[in-house]
């Protein structure tokens, strides 16, 4: 450090508290005041002027923005050549015209240096070869390898994260996930399955043969399906716990509140659907959709409050549903719905009710149903789907998925409100898509054929939407002859 040039035994000179500052005399400090750096007087007293100027360049690196710092850009051999080229048709070499590489840095839209730096290039180094890249081959960081066989030998319990899986494999994460936008290797989200016992699996078998009709000498074929009514029965939270947005980056997070995060409103209704029906020219001539019935009640209020006085009649949720009020439900209103909607010209046919297995329904022979059923000259039957077969019913194959995706679209606050959205819902599904989830089931009853009544298989994909715009979308898919032969 330098040497100051006074005397401690010397009495510092007086200043008065009244005289005025001389502002101007002060040198000021540009930028905030967080970016003061208390240490620039000492800079500029012990530095030397270079010192200076790289302490200056230095701080004009670190303020500079990430997004704005200018990396260098590669130049392709190719296009190389033809500024070199470009240079030669006008000029004569060795000497370089004035105004020649202005010219053609503006018409390839590089920077004047670049065309300067190619042109000494080709002429130091013998013409087009000094122009090309140097480093051609095996430049840079050193890929590195994974062994795909390496992940199949990692125990499934230890790589349910990339982090796991790095571990285990000895890499970093980086490279790991680099490989996996590079698609050697996948993602697999594995969900739980029924159990089923060698009897379930046997019933599943014997209920897709039933679907399948003989179609010798051709391949057999799958019933259109067109006289199998699916119920079954759907719980609809007023909210999910979590639920995703796409948000503005200076958009604030929705609030969502409640109670209780256990106890959220919630309504099961009951779901009536068949098989849409077409004319030959594509028009929907019948949706489908018999009725969507809430499990609900009306009551009068016991107690006033601020909202409504007492005796208001509000809307109510049914907390258990027994086998008396399934009865109730089957009996008065989708027997009823059935009727009234169903097409005139197949009232003949029988009609085949499908339910599930759940202890609340009722039995198929049930008396006061099969008088119902009878009346009127029509033919309704109930029948079950094989246990633990949600695959085998539409309703819970696709149908309910995007009834509750299109409920959730929704903000309803109340019992009603929840009631009101699903109604919404049900009948604004298209009739066109409900009719691709006939043909999902019959695509996973070959599946169940082909695993022999089991359930570990991928829903298969046939295009539906593609063959639809093509005018080639089936009716009934077929079963081909080894597979039905094999399992009959």
């Amino acid at each position: 450090m330098a040497s100051r040039d006074f005397d401690l035994n010397h009495e510092p000179p007086s200043w008065d508290s009244n005289t005025p500052i001389d502002w101007d005399a002060i040198g000021g400090c540009e930028g905030p005041a967080h970016d003061l750096d208390f240490h620039m007087l000492e800079k500029k007293r012990d530095s030397t002027p270079m010192e200076i100027m790289h302490l200056q360049r230095k701080d004009l690196v670190d303020n500079k923005v990430s997004s704005n710092v200018r990396k260098r850009k590669f130049y392709s051999d190719e296009f190389k050549i033809a500024i070199y080229l470009e240079l030669l048709a006008k000029t004569d070499p060795p000497m370089l015209h004035r105004g020649v590489s202005k010219e053609v840095a503006q018409k390839f839209g590089v920077p004047l240096r670049v065309v300067q730096k190619i042109w000494r290039s080709g002429q130091d180094s013998g013409g087009i070869a000094g122009v090309r890249n140097k480093l051609v081959k095996n430049c840079g960081r050193k890929r590195i390898e994974i062994d795909i066989e390496a992940i199949k030998v990692v125990p499934s319990r230890e790589r349910t994260t990339f982090q796991d899986l790095a571990n285990a494999l000895g890499v970093k994460k980086s490279t790991l996930h680099s490989r996996y936008k590079e698609g050697y290797f996948r993602r697999h989200i594995n969900d739980l399955k029924f159990s089923r016992t060698y009897e379930n699996k046997k019933a599943r078998i014997q209920y897709c043969l039933s679907m399948l009709l003989n179609n010798i000498p051709n391949d057999p074929i799958f019933n259109q399906m067109y006289n199998i009514v699916y119920i079954d029965e759907k719980w609809f939270y007023r909210t999910r716990r979590n639920q995703k947005y796409y948000l503005a980056n200076d958009e604030e997070r929705p609030q969502r509140e409640v109670k209780s995060k256990n106890f959220i409103e919630k309504v099961m209704v009951l779901s009536v659907v068949t098989r849409p029906r077409f004319d030959e020219h594509g028009t929907c001539i019948f949706d489908g959709k018999i009725g969507v019935f809430p499990f609900v009640y009306v009551e009068p209020t016991k107690r006033k409050s601020p909202n409504r006085p007492r005796g208001t009649l509000i809307t109510k949720a049914m907390t258990s549903v027994t086998k008396a009020v399934s009865r109730d439900f089957l009996v008065n209103k989708v027997l009823p719905a059935i009727k009234e909607k169903w097409q005139p010209e197949e009232r003949g046919m029988p009609i085949f009710i499908q339910q599930d297995n759940a202890k609340t329904h009722i039995d198929v022979n049930d008396p006061s149903f099969v008088e119902a059923t009878q009346a009127d000259g029509w033919d309704i039957q109930l029948v079950c789907q094989p246990p633990n077969s949600p695959d085998l019913s539409v309703l819970d194959l696709g149908f309910f998925a995007a009834i509750q995706a299109l409920f959730h679209r929704g903000n309803p606050n109340n019992v009603e409100q929840i009631v009101e959205r699903i109604n919404k819902a049900f009948w604004e599904y298209p009739a066109d898509r409900s009719n691709w989830i006939f043909l999902t089931q019959q695509s996973c009853m070959l599946e169940i054929l082909k695993h022999n009544g089991g359930q570990h298989y991928n829903i298969p994909h046939i295009k539906k939407k593609h063959l639809e715009m093509q005018g080639n979308l089936p009716i009934s898919l077929q079963c081909p002859m080894d597979l039905y032969v094999g399992i009959s």
